[in-house]
């Protein structure tokens, strides 16, 4: 639960009931027109995942504030949304949390019946009864206004809610209509109070200046990192900082280019003219009478501040560094340094009068001229090894870490704000009441930029751990995926028909399935009847491309959208149960699917709509079937293959009979392949059978012990019996251990072959010649799923990490 509430913490960085209504309001319109923060999500569930499994929010959980919200947020445990959910969050005269949570109603929506020692009553208000629910001492109320669950810490709330007295202005429904419901989270603050305004500035006297009257920022949390992207505006003229640059066009950033590579942080501010930049200034923050005027800055377009080990410089980038250095009024240099002059700079206040607030305090006295650049300083040494490290190429320019964060953002912005690992977790300080060292050593960069924008600003903002540059021929581990609950299945991939890259899907305990991006978002969730049985298919139904999720249980056949909604027709409900994996055919490739259900003795064919197939005659083995069937064709014939008894059955499409074949076979568990054109499978005693297209049989004995695992392709035979593992004929001897059956993965014209051994957790992967991979064996606890899954050329490695999660490798 902690993860949870440390959500709500970094958004604050960042950024039983009676039911008589038959209207429904939108979200927006329920919102208390006092909260001063909104938290939207689309998926509760992903969201939960992507907090249980971020790296930089677990270190947040230290901080106290989440302690008190785990409190505060108990009963909400309790709390299932299955569309989108909105959190309000204020806080009242005497600085304590209120809050309250909205969402369409459903029956479950909040389940109470099973908590302990839970307290209940109702309460009446004019027109509607609330529920006041006292859930580990902490109190609830709850009501259903127009098909909408709101539940709040604060009666009050609802009932204004009820009374229809909450009216959030109509700016602030004009920014939460741009949120992107893609996105992990998405959160709209308003900075009245500012008590949820985030804290972004190196300088606390500009944290503590209104910055702008809304900000709104669309959240991805991943692993590792942290991605947002939104808008924020001023609806005032002068009174927030933002619209200092109204009238002016962002210009590139390019202080990084002579900032150390040690650089603890930067801000930098551009413009396309300082005129109107000024003027905007002085309205914001108005100057004394006696300013003294100057030309020094005529030609400036991107100017600030730079920190490093507790020194300090200032930075001008001028379009005509020539007349910048001409009205500096050059003298002398007191100093030259690697042919660098270094001069004094005899009015250091010219620099804070200019620019205040976002320059003050401004100290420097000394200052050299680095190409287009001015770096103005009280320290020669700091502007010393300025000079070395532009000198020498080793500006944070050139460092990797600060090159990737940058990949995010715009090379243009109006305000860059970059901080290290030292440098955020003083953000993170300012931002919560506590000081805390936290170990944030992965994180070299982070970075927020504001580009304004007519009468608004993007904001985009990064928080990534840097990751080393892949090796050649390495195995590196992507992302972990973590549930809440344990692993049912193993996870598998299907196709993204949006992205053309692949997606994956999984069940845990309490038979919910879960469709996850492959950079580990949880997509939805989706409760099932029962355990799927075998792999889940996919189908274009409707032959447009967008593809379906096709599966069986032991009980239902489910054909679900890309949204994890039951097509139309489905699922198909059986009282006797599904004994084998639901098989789906294609026979012509036309898309006109047939799917096969398995019940003991019978097979029940239907087609892509649900209906049952007439034409398909063949009703009941003599004995329970073993296998499950399976399609292939050869030349211009389609076959059914399975096993029922000690036969194989091999027919037509229609289910009669298309080759008998007569002898007798004492099965194993393994299923029935295509090997040679042949239908191929082993006995219990290890002998490999083969019915050819005319029903004759052949054996070879491969001396396979009890329990040996087979699989084939077309052309290639694998085969495991104890700790050997044979590939076309060639032996691997592994360590005895529990292995998965072997698979065969054919991908960019080469043949994988992988088997996990489930004692040791080891993942094995060989080539056709029977050549373990480079770097393997990699931990694992489950079979394999090896393919490409994004736009790179990369191989990804899908499988079971501990009980609850997911390991996403790439082999380099």
């Amino acid at each position: 639960m902690k993860h949870l509430f440390a959500f709500f913490m970094f958004a604050v960085l960042f950024s039983s009931c009676d039911n008589n209504s038959n209207k429904a309001k939108k979200l927006v319109d329920l919102i208390p027109s006092n909260a001063t923060l909104v938290i939207k999500s689309k998926n509760i569930e992903g969201l939960k995942s992507g907090l249980k499994s971020n790296t930089l929010i677990d270190k947040l959980s230290s901080y106290s504030e989440f302690k008190n919200l785990e409190q505060n947020f108990k009963p909400l445990d309790y709390f299932n949304p299955n569309s989108d959910v909105l959190i309000c969050l204020n806080k009242d005269a005497n600085d304590s949390l209120e809050f309250s949570v909205i969402s369409r109603f459903h029956k479950d929506i909040f389940k109470t019946d099973s908590i302990p020692n839970i307290i209940s009553e109702t309460v009446s208000s004019k027109t509607k009864s609330i529920t006041k629910s006292t859930i580990y001492n902490k109190v609830i109320y709850s009501t259903i206004v127009d098909s909408t669950f709101i539940a709040s810490n604060r009666l009050k709330i609802l009932e204004s809610s009820i009374e229809n007295n909450n009216t959030v202005d109509d700016e602030f429904k004009k920014i939460y209509s741009t949120t992107d419901n893609s996105k992990t989270f998405s959160i709209i603050s308003k900075s009245k109070g500012q008590h949820y305004f985030p804290k972004a500035f190196v300088s606390d006297s500009l944290n503590n200046l209104q910055f702008s009257n809304y900000l709104m920022l669309d959240v991805d949390v991943l692993q590792d990192d942290i991605l947002s992207n939104g808008i924020t505006k001023a609806t005032d003229s002068s009174q927030s900082l933002i619209n200092s640059f109204k009238g002016t066009f962002p210009q590139e950033n390019l202080i990084s280019k002579i900032s150390p590579k040690d650089t603890d942080a930067f801000v930098s501010y551009t413009f396309n003219d300082i005129k109107i930049f000024k003027e905007n200034l002085d309205k914001f923050y108005p100057k004394d009478s006696t300013e003294i005027e100057t030309e020094i800055f005529d030609n400036i377009i991107e100017v600030g501040t730079l920190y490093s080990n507790n020194k300090t410089a200032v930075f001008f980038n001028s379009l005509d560094p020539t007349t910048t250095a001409a009205n500096l009024d050059t003298s002398i240099p007191i100093e030259t340094y690697r042919d660098i002059d270094v001069y004094e700079f005899k009015s250091p206040e010219l620099i804070s009068n200019y620019f205040s607030p976002l320059i003050t305090n401004s100290s420097a006295s000394n200052y050299v001229k680095i190409e287009d650049f001015f770096v103005f300083s009280n320290d020669i040494d700091f502007l010393k090894e300025i000079i070395s490290n532009y000198q020498n190429n080793t500006t944070l320019f050139e460092q990797d870490h600060y090159s990737r964060i940058m990949q995010n953002l715009s090379d243009e912005a109006s305000i860059l704000i970059y901080g290290n690992a030292s440098r955020l977790n003083t953000v993170l300080n300012t931002n919560f009441s506590e000081e805390k060292t936290l170990d944030l050593s992965g994180y070299q960069s982070s970075a927020i930029q504001y580009i304004y924008d007519t009468d608004f600003a993007h904001v985009n903002a990064i928080i990534k751990k840097h990751k080393a540059k892949r090796i050649s021929n390495s195995i590196s581990e992507e992302t972990t995926i973590t549930l809440e609950d344990d692993l049912l299945t193993n996870p598998q991939l299907v196709t993204n028909h949006t992205n053309n890259q692949k997606d994956i899907v999984v069940q845990d305990v309490k038979n919910n399935l879960y469709l996850i991006s492959n950079d580990g978002k949880i997509y939805w969730k989706k409760q099932l009847e029962g355990k799927i049985l075998g792999t889940i298919e996919q189908i274009d139904s409707y032959k447009n491309g967008r593809l379906q999720l096709v599966f069986a249980t032991s009980n239902r056949v489910y054909v679900l959208d890309r949204n994890g909604k039951d097509v139309s027709g489905f699922p198909l409900k059986f009282n006797d149960q599904i004994t084998q994996p639901l098989s789906v055919f294609d026979y012509d490739k036309k898309k006109n699917y047939r799917l096969l259900v398995t019940q003991g003795k019978s097979l029940l064919m239907y087609d892509k709509d649900g209906k049952i197939v007439k034409g398909f005659t063949y009703k009941k083995a003599p004995s329970t079937i073993n296998t499950q069937p399976q399609h292939f064709r050869i030349g211009n014939k389609d076959y059914i293959v399975f096993s029922q008894g000690k036969k194989l059955e091999i027919l037509d499409r229609t289910g009669k009979t298309r080759v008998k074949a007569s002898t007798d076979i004492d099965f194993s568990n393994n299923k029935i392949y295509l090997y040679n054109n042949k239908f191929t499978t082993t006995t219990n005693n290890g002998v490999l059978v083969q019915i050819d297209q005319n029903g004759k049989f052949s054996s070879a004995n491969l001396n396979l012990k009890e329990n040996h695992k087979l699989t084939t392709t077309s052309k290639t035979l694998v085969t495991l019996s104890e700790n050997k593992l044979d590939i076309k004929s060639k032996t691997v001897e592994l360590d005895y251990g529990e292995y998965t059956e072997p698979q065969i993965f054919y991908i960019y014209d080469k043949i994988y072959v992988t088997t996990t051994d489930l004692q040791s957790k080891k993942i094995y992967l060989f080539d056709s010649q029977a050549k373990s991979i480079a770097n393997f064996p990699i931990y694992g606890n489950s079979a394999i799923v090896l393919d490409n899954i994004d736009k790179d050329r990369n191989l990804e490695v899908v499988t079971k990490g501990d009980t609850n999660s997911i390991i996403l490798y790439q082999i380099n």
